[in-house]
């Protein structure tokens, strides 16, 4: 996740100044960047990142509904359609009336959508590694935690 950084005609680089003070700034910036990493490892390894957290929601908990599944990971449920069609299609998950709502569906993790999520997992901590490569086990903790306390809190 190399980054470069461009002086000014003055010789002087102004992101990181604008980044110091604008708190909301860094974190949309550093927040872009280790989206598209995740993208591009996603890629690379044929599961895109939707996907993956699709299969490890419902390996989680269990059968979901399509709107629970877009809330709880908060993608966008046109977005989550196509997520749950092309996991269908590749054998990953089925859909099935909902026991306790017939007007939906509930979907379900196969055996080889758990074989699947967990060739995937197998390579994140490898990834996380190599993404936040700038920061130590202790700074990464911290991050995770202020990031936690950021998204229990949501905007005022």
């Amino acid at each position: 996740m190399a980054t470069t950084t461009r002086t000014t005609d003055r010789g002087t680089a102004y992101f990181p100044r604008l980044a110091a003070e604008r708190l909301d700034i860094a974190l949309c910036r550093a927040s872009a960047a280790v989206a598209r990493a995740a993208e591009t490892h996603a890629a690379g390894e044929g599961l895109g990142v939707g996907q993956h957290l699709v299969l490890q929601m419902l390996d989680a908990v269990g059968p979901c509904s399509q709107q629970t599944l877009s809330e709880e990971l908060r993608i966008d449920r046109s977005v989550m359609v196509g997520i749950c069609d092309d996991l269908e299609q590749a054998g990953h998950v089925r859909r099935e009336r909902n026991p306790r709502d017939r007007r939906s569906y509930a979907v379900t993790v196969t055996d080889a959508g758990r074989r699947r999520l967990a060739r995937a997992q197998a390579l994140i901590p490898a990834f996380l590694e190599d993404t936040f490569h700038a920061l130590t086990p202790d700074e990464r903790g911290q991050l995770s935690a202020i990031l936690a306390k950021l998204l229990q809190a949501g905007p005022r």
